[in-house]
């Protein structure tokens, strides 16, 4: 039997899972908790094998209780049952520690599948979020553009040759075009023309 742990800061929805896992034999809900904080000291106390924990919440959050759990020591599995499959949600909670992610509207089965799965220690993701995931690894976040190199393409998004913006930087044309290609490897593009447009696109440039 897998000893399981409600995380939910809706009574509803917490009343609604303990309901639906108490009637199948394979699990046992051995605690509930309304917020992070509250999870910490029931898994300390009931020792479930699963939490069911939700993200959004108050006093702490589910990113940061799936780190404290990890950081006392607490040997079960995390996984995230939400309504967000923002990247801003997803890569977060995976980075903590979660071994699965599911969506709350996830078919009863799939739900008992999935809290299955990650007492095996098998990571569970909804189609969403694996899209998701395999997104962000595909286009990693890039590093931000420096001061000098927003400088110089702003000037060029004015029709400066690259001496025209050496010469009103006070910098070499030799600087100029090192900053370009600096730009261009952290926008993901291979000229000027490109570079402008996505700075424009990403609101680097004003206008």
């Amino acid at each position: 039997m897998i000893k399981l742990l409600i995380v939910d800061d809706h009574p509803v929805v917490r009343d609604g899972l303990r309901g639906m896992f108490a009637g199948d034999d394979r699990f046992e809900v051995c605690g509930e908790a309304a917020d992070g904080r509250e999870a910490l000291a029931v898994a300390r106390a009931a020792g479930p094998d699963v939490v069911l924990m939700d993200l959004r919440m108050p006093v702490m959050d589910g990113v940061t209780a799936i780190r404290a759990l990890r950081e006392q020591g607490c040997a079960a599995r995390v996984l995230v049952l939400t309504t967000y499959d923002t990247d801003s949600d997803v890569l977060p909670a995976i980075k903590a520690g979660a071994t699965g992610y599911l969506l709350k509207d996830a078919p009863r089965e799939e739900l008992f599948r999935a809290v299955a799965a990650a007492h095996r220690g098998e990571s569970v993701l909804s189609p969403a979020v694996a899209g998701r995931l395999i997104g962000s690894l595909r286009s990693p976040a890039r590093e931000p553009l420096s001061q000098r190199e927003l400088e110089v393409l702003g000037l060029i998004a004015r029709g400066c040759t690259n001496r025209e913006a050496a010469s009103r930087l006070f910098i070499s044309e030799a600087t100029v075009k090192t900053h370009l290609l600096h730009a261009y490897a952290k926008l993901g593009v291979r000229d000027r023309a490109a570079a402008v447009a996505a700075a424009f696109e990403r609101g680097l440039l004003g206008g």
